[in-house]
């Protein structure tokens, strides 16, 4: 595998090709292409040439608004060999959103359709497209040169340019494959529907595939039956889902859902919590465990996965995956607990476990916000997330929620997971999502968003009684709104800024 210090990600294609040239690297469900690890390393080569004709020179930003499809990572891998920064964007993403993530990068290359007022747009790139010559970009990144500048979802604000590294992208690469078993290995089929700009989809996906030569099947919007459908068609040996997936998967029809994952060996989450009852539904049906993890995109992604421990466990994302360290701080920073070092044997002291936020460290952080670097990892290595958690009587991280997302009511922390779960209890609620709306005498009140199944009938009255019941009161929510479906972002989180108002 390249080198993290000094390698470039690109490099990862030139090695699947190398071993194994005539493997597929990728198929597209929609269209039925195949293409082999040795025709993306050739139309690599052939599209770092375009872009450098094009006018690239190092370190320019190049934004690529294509979908999920082997085109996509062409284009990627080309921008990485040809000294680039890769800025991967939505196609859906709303045109005023496109326009200031454009204008915020100063990118100079936009490969898809036209877009802003970027200088240059090129065409995807062609598959079949050949090199006379391995191509050598003058000058060649990698290590701590910037690999890819991943814009945050904004589920908490304004999206913001993560830089990140060649060293961290594959640093995260090797700490997630040096997990056993192995989330990808050679042999593999991994069916990848989470979209390819975002970093989980990215890492634990394009890049692990590459990494170990296997073969991605490629999926540009999720759906049950068309995923089903793909996973009996091409065998799929592994997915690379997010919670959202595995909630329409328990869906089905227990012998539908074994039958059409016969071939599955491995079944990793992400981004989100599971529930306990989709793990146990998908367990009792196909008789695979879900794997969780937990990561964010200034982490590269991975920070935590269940593989760690060996086993599944509702209600956890795991311990730190190999090289990387957490800890649990206060609100200034200070240590609530012992530092969680999968390399030490006893890292873990139950009687220290406090709820904190999670700060993590580690050779997969990134090097800070887009332009500046600014309030990347401090001077000791250590970046403290938004996410707030403890650790349980294993060692193992359970998230309790975003730091962000924390409704103080009279100076009293409300977590809305807690309110989230009481409010799943009511007969009739297919969703639910708890928020603060700013109030002038008890600083915050917590507001409840419901979203119910059809047919299905409740009053406000009746929701604050529930709650009430099971609740103190400065958690009760003050105000309850029936919508017909809660906003989330791709990879299925909430996005409960827009809930607020």
């Amino acid at each position: 595998m390249a080198d993290a210090r000094t390698g470039n990600v690109a490099d990862l294609v030139t090695e699947a090709a190398s071993r194994a040239p005539g493997h597929l690297a990728f198929v597209d469900h929609a269209s039925g292409r195949r293409v082999s690890w040795q025709q993306v390393e050739s139309a690599v080569d052939a599209y770092a040439a375009v872009l450098l004709q094009a006018g690239l020179v190092p370190g320019d930003r190049v934004a690529i608004v294509l979908p999920t499809s082997p085109e996509f990572a062409v284009a990627l891998f080309a921008v990485l060999r040809a000294g680039g920064i890769a800025v991967p964007l939505g196609t859906q993403s709303p045109a005023p959103e496109l326009e200031r993530i454009l204008d915020d990068s100063g990118a100079a290359i936009l490969v898809g359709e036209p877009a802003g007022s970027v200088p240059t747009v090129l065409a995807p790139p062609d598959l079949d497209a050949t090199a006379e010559v391995r191509l050598t970009a003058d000058g060649p990144r990698g290590g701590e040169d910037i690999a890819v500048l991943c814009y945050t979802s904004g589920t908490a604000g304004v999206p913001r340019g993560v830089m990140l590294s060649h060293r961290a992208l594959l640093s995260n690469v090797e700490q997630c494959a040096a997990l056993k078993p192995a989330p990808v290995n050679s042999t593999d089929r991994v069916l990848l529907v989470v979209p390819l700009f975002h970093a989980y989809g990215l890492g634990p996906g394009l890049l692990q595939v590459a990494a170990a030569g296997a073969t991605a099947v490629l999926m540009e919007t999720f759906g049950v039956d068309r995923a089903l459908a793909a996973c009996t068609e091409h065998r799929v040996t592994a997915l690379v889902g997010v919670p959202a997936m595995y909630q329409a998967f328990a869906a089905q029809p227990a012998d539908r859902l074994a039958e059409a994952m016969s071939s599955v060996r491995l079944l990793t989450s992400g981004a989100a919590p599971l529930a306990p009852a989709v793990l146990g539904a998908i367990k009792q049906a196909t008789g695979l465990p879900v794997f969780e993890g937990y990561g964010l995109t200034e982490t590269g992604p991975v920070l935590t996965s269940t593989l760690v421990g060996g086993f599944a466990k509702p209600g956890s994302v795991g311990r730190p995956v190999p090289g990387v360290e957490l800890m649990l701080v206060d609100s200034d920073g200070r240590p609530v607990g012992g530092v969680a070092d999968p390399d030490e044997e006893a890292w873990f002291d139950e009687s220290e476990s406090e709820t904190g936020r999670v700060a993590a460290r580690g050779p997969n952080l990134f090097s800070g916000y887009w332009p500046d670097g600014a309030h990347g990892p401090d001077a000791d290595g250590w970046f403290r997330t938004g996410d707030v958690g403890y650790l349980d009587a294993d060692g193992d991280l359970r998230l309790v929620d975003r730091a962000n997302d924390l409704i103080i009511v009279n100076g009293f922390n409300v977590y809305p997971n807690e309110i989230e779960r009481v409010l799943d209890e009511l007969a009739g609620v297919r969703e639910a999502a708890a928020v603060g709306v700013p109030d002038e005498r008890t600083g915050e009140y917590v507001k409840a968003v419901l979203v119910l199944e059809p047919g299905a009938s409740l009053t406000e009255d009746a929701v604050r009684e529930h709650c009430a019941e099971r609740l103190a009161r400065f958690k009760v929510p003050r105000t309850v709104e029936f919508v017909g479906e809660l906003p989330y972002s791709v990879t299925g989180k909430v996005r409960r800024a827009s809930l607020r108002g």
